[in-house]
C-alpha cells in the first residue's frame, strides 16, 4: 500500500517537555521505530507538525537585537522543516539500513484571499499561563487563545490548495524512497498572476496538507498519528468511548473542537470521500494496527473494515 502518515507534534515534543534538541531527538528515535515498521511493508510518506518548534524560533528571532525585524513565518517554517527533517531522516536511516530515505523542504500553496488570515486559530510555540500570555500579546503584538488549561500564541492557518513539489515526492516514492515532507503543513506560499511564488505569514495545518498530498499521490491510506487512542465519544465523561469504525458523515456530525481533533477529522474525511480509500486516527505506537482496524478509529465510506485497493 501507499501510505501517508502525519506525525503529530507530540511525537517530537510532549506537552510540558522543554524544547531542547536532545529531548526531541530521543522522541524522534522512538517514533522512527514505529514508522520503520510501516516502511518495511509499504510505500511511506511522512509528514510532521512543527508548532512548538516554529514558536521557539519565532521567539528567538523576535528577541534578537541584531535583526531589524523578526524572520517571517514562512522562513521559520522552512527552518523547522530542515531541522525536524534531518532528525527523522537520520533516525529512519538508522532503522532501515540500506533503504533510501529523503527529507524535503517544500512549499504549500494557499489562497491570498483566504479568510483565515483575518481570524488566526493555529496554535504555535510554548504554553503559558494566562497572565504571561496576555503580557506577551501586548508586548509583541501577538494574538493568544486558550489551549486547554494553558494559553498559546495563534496565527493564521489558511486552507492548503496543493503541495508545490508533489511531482518530486511522487518520483521519489515511485523509486522506493521513504519521503519526509510537508513539515508543519509546508511553507505557505501564494502564486501571483505571473505564476511567481511568494511566502506568506501563516502556519498551515499539517493534517489538512497531508490529506491534500495523499490525494494527489493516489495513496491507499492516510494515517493521523497522535497521542490518543482515536476519536472518542462523550470525551472527558465516564461514558467516554473510542469509535473503532466510522464514516466521514458521522465524524462531522460530532462537532469536534477546531483547535484539536477537528482538523484531523476533516483531513481524514476529505481523503476518504475523494478517494474511496481508508484513513485512521490513533496512537503512533499502534501505527501498523491502524491499517487493519485493530486499533484507533478506522474511517471508510461505509464504516466497514477496509480491504486495500488492488494495484
Amino acid at each position: 500500500m501507499r501510505v501517508v502518515a502525519a506525525l503529530g507534534g507530540n511525537a517530537l515534543l510532549r506537552r510540558g517537555d522543554k524544547p531542547d534538541a536532545r529531548i526531541q531527538i530521543a522522541n524522534v528515535e522512538r517514533a522512527a521505530g514505529q514508522l520503520a515498521r510501516l516502511a518495511r511493508d509499504h510505500e511511506l510518506v511522512v509528514t510532521h507538525g512543527n508548532g512548538p518548534q516554529v514558536g521557539v524560533l519565532a521567539l528567538e528571532s523576535a528577541n534578537d537585537d541584531r535583526l531589524s525585524e523578526p524572520y517571517p513565518f514562512d522562513t521559520l517554517g522552512a527552518q523547522t522543516q530542515g531541522m525536524i527533517g534531518y532528525w527523522l531522516l537520520q533516525a529512519l536511516r538508522n532503522e532501515l539500513g540500506q533503504r533510501e530515505v529523503a527529507a524535503l523542504v517544500n512549499q504549500t500553496r494557499v489562497r491570498a484571499d483566504d479568510p483565515a488570515f483575518a481570524s488566526p486559530t493555529k496554535f504555535v510555540g510554548e504554553v503559558y499561563d494566562e497572565a504571561t500570555a496576555r503580557r506577551l500579546a501586548r508586548e509583541r503584538g501577538w494574538q493568544v487563545r486558550a489551549d486547554g488549561e494553558h494559553f498559546r500564541r495563534v496565527v493564521g492557518s489558511p486552507e492548503p490548495q496543493e503541495v508545490v513539489e508533489t511531482e518530486t515526492v511522487r518520483a521519489l516514492v515511485d523509486a522506493g524512497t521513504v519521503v519526509i515532507c510537508a513539515g508543519g503543513g509546508g511553507v505557505p506560499v501564494v502564486r501571483d498572476e505571473a505564476g511567481r511564488l511568494t511566502g506568506v505569514e501563516a502556519v498551515i495545518d499539517k493534517d489538512l496538507t497531508a490529506s491534500v498530498l495523499a490525494r494527489a499521490l493516489g495513496a491507499d491510506a492516510l494515517l493521523i498519528l497522535t497521542d490518543v487512542d482515536g476519536v472518542l465519544t462523550d470525551f472527558g465523561t465516564p461514558s467516554q468511548q473510542r469509535l473503532s469504525r466510522t464514516t466521514p458523515d458521522v465524524l462531522r456530525s460530532m462537532g469536534l473542537p477546531a483547535g484539536s481533533m477537528g482538523p484531523k477529522v476533516e483531513a481524514v474525511s476529505r481523503f476518504v470521500e475523494a478517494t474511496g480509500g481508508m484513513a485512521a486516527i490513533g496512537r503512533l505506537e499502534d501505527a501498523t494496527r491502524l491499517l487493519t482496524g485493530e486499533s484507533g478509529t478506522l474511517v471508510t465510506q461505509d464504516g466497514s473494515r477496509h480491504e486495500p485497493r488492488a494495484a
